[in-house]
């Protein structure tokens, strides 16, 4: 039962990242001692959204299919190829803006939260091609990573606008 959830949480990555960064921002919010207004809750969200949605699960995407080529293809259902090497270091690009993104700076924000998105949509729009043509429906194709694909960005898009739009009322405050 162990090893499975183990699995799970590895496997699907962007979720458990995603799960990770949204529960990391709610002790941040603590620091405030009840100015939870907009701007701040928006602020600790999008920041722990752009360290680990971002930053550690695209780190960890560059891990595994730089290091772990095979497997991450074998779980794609996908042949490897060199290919993934270039997925790889993509990822690791992404990652080290969406770690610079942690603090509060709009523009390193737009680009951890729009360069992310146009890739997971393309790669969402890849996984149905799949699906389709070749009836892929390998955990790594049409599972939780697919799902994610398209929940990821919107999750980003609305606390990126959501923290823009509340800035007007913002004191300065940010989330370390």
């Amino acid at each position: 039962m162990i090893a499975h959830a183990i699995r799970f949480i590895l496997s699907n990555y962007s979720l458990t990242f995603l799960v990770v960064g949204l529960l990391c921002a709610v002790p941040s919010l603590f620091k405030y001692q009840g100015k939870t207004a907009a701007p701040v809750v928006f602020e600790s969200f999008l920041a722990y959204y752009c360290l680990f949605t971002i930053g550690f699960s695209y780190f960890y995407n560059f891990v595994m299919h730089v290091f772990f080529a095979a497997r991450s293809a074998a779980f794609i259902g996908w042949a490897d190829s060199p290919f993934q090497y270039e997925v790889g270091f993509a990822s690791l690009g992404f990652a080290v803006v969406g770690f610079l993104a942690f603090k509060k700076d709009f523009g390193l924000r737009l680009a951890a939260v729009i360069g992310p998105a146009f890739f997971l949509w393309g790669a969402a729009g890849g996984h149905v091609y799949e699906m389709i043509t070749r009836h892929n429906f390998s955990p790594g194709n049409a599972g939780v990573i697919f799902w994610m694909d398209l929940l990821i960005p919107v999750v980003g898009l609305f606390l990126l606008f959501g923290w823009r739009r509340s800035q007007s009322s913002s004191a300065g405050l940010s989330v370390s």
